[in-house]
């Protein structure tokens, strides 16, 4: 079996709520095993994993919420596994409308060193351990997978699932064996942590909840033990009333860069995205989100509260998001960055402050013409959009309207009505 990879990060925390009241306190609290949140508290092991399964090189802030629980679980001295799914990536989690697409044994692979990565820096911990599933499926015969695992189950348990319902029952799309097994490959997960690292606790979002319980029976019926699972509830974007996330359609990616995929968020739109937040929903966020602790965040809340124009808690929220994903340095940049493009006159800036720029703004190439960069930049949607916008005299480039698409073969900043910005460089 291939050693699992070890990534080392001195950060100390001091945190003054206890693990059950934080993970409340936070949100972080919807469908457990456990009957008494306390028991966390004094738990003789400490040890829990976390499943992501490769089907994208970026996690998005779906996936942040849950990771954020993560880190709090290691701001109280669990130490965390990290299953980055090789082998259930090759297979897809399934889907409430539909069979997920095979993804090819090579972009799984990069999908998952960008993920494990990812939560490297989210996480923070000394004593991250990453493992990946399909070393230990790659060798495992199937005969002896149905006679230990799938022996374990009754055809009533599985047909349970409410994925599985959804999928076979009216209006459902069917579904595959392939996905139907999905549940019990990833019990067989659980129960391999458990055996080979004592793992005994799983995090998950709350829709993986009914996944996390076939490791536990398999655990149970197969060792005789005790294991557990907590789930976070998911988050919902306030603005759609749809969970985050790349199933919906409304991914708001933790990549800042472009690396072919498209599976990217600059840190400008990144931060934009956090300000714009409600006042109905910044509260819960900045408990979610950010690393703030109870008194800050009731501090906040209450200027919030005295002077709702200055918009203090969205800024607190989209300064600590950013400083969670892209670091301290990158925050306190696209803040003077943001304050400068909405209120200095984009025609006066040098060719040498824009390149600066591109390091937080979406980039274009230079030569390329206007509305293919409206397109790659996301700036617009397609084509068609970006003639309309420009028609009406929502494009400038360095300040100046453009209403044809014609080449871009300078530096230059391109906007589209009042907050959306690119570079092309």
């Amino acid at each position: 079996m291939t050693e699992p990879l070890v990534f080392v990060i001195d950060i100390c925390y001091n945190y003054p709520m206890n693990l059950s009241e934080e993970l409340i306190w936070r949100g972080f609290s919807a469908e457990t095993t456990i009957k008494d949140p306390a028991e966390l508290d004094t738990r003789a092991s400490r040890k829990f994993y976390w499943g992501a399964d490769p089907s994208a090189d970026s996690l998005t802030i779906g996936n942040l919420a849950a990771a954020m629980m993560c880190a709090c679980f290691v701001r109280h001295g669990y130490q965390p596994y990290l299953l980055v799914g090789g082998a259930t990536g090759q297979i897809g989690d399934p889907k409430d409308n539909g069979e997920r697409d095979l993804k090819p044994l090579e972009e799984v692979e990069h999908n998952k060193a960008c993920i494990g990565a990812q939560m490297r820096r989210i996480v923070r911990s000394d004593e991250l351990v990453m493992v990946d599933n399909y070393d230990w499926f790659k060798d495992m015969n199937y005969l002896t997978f149905l006679r230990e695992v799938g022996k374990a189950f009754s055809m009533t348990q599985l047909l349970d699932r409410q994925f599985v319902q959804n999928r076979i029952g009216e209006g459902g799309s069917g579904i595959s064996y392939a996905e139907f097994s999905y549940t019990l490959i990833q019990g067989y997960d659980f129960l391999h942590l458990y055996r080979e690292y004592g793992v005994d606790l799983q995090l998950c979002g709350a829709d993986q909840f009914g996944n996390c319980s076939s490791g536990i029976h398999l655990i149970k019926r197969l060792e005789g033990a005790t294991a557990d699972a907590w789930s976070t509830p998911l988050i919902i974007d306030p603005a759609t009333g749809r969970k985050f996330g790349k199933s919906e359609g409304n991914a708001v990616w933790l990549t800042a860069k472009d690396n072919g995929s498209g599976n990217y968020t600059s840190i400008f739109d990144f931060y934009q995205f956090w300000i714009n937040q409600p006042d109905s929903a910044v509260e819960y966020l900045l408990k979610i989100y950010t690393l703030l602790e109870k008194p800050e965040v009731e501090a906040i809340l209450a200027q919030h509260t005295e002077h709702p124009e200055q918009r203090l808690a969205q800024k607190a929220l989209a300064k600590g998001v950013t400083e969670v994903v892209h670091g301290k340095e990158a925050a306190e940049a696209v803040i003077e960055l943001s304050e400068r493009l909405f209120t200095e006159d984009l025609s006066n800036l040098s060719g040498e402050e824009i390149v600066e720029f591109g390091e937080y703004l979406a980039t274009g190439q230079m030569g390329s013409r206007l509305f293919d960069i409206l397109v790659k930049t996301g700036l617009c949607s397609s084509k068609n959009e970006a003639r309309k916008l420009a028609t009406a005299g929502a494009i400038t480039v360095n300040g100046g309207k453009v209403t044809e698409d014609t080449p871009i073969d300078q530096v230059a900043i391109v906007k589209r009505g009042k907050n959306k910005f690119a570079v092309v460089m």
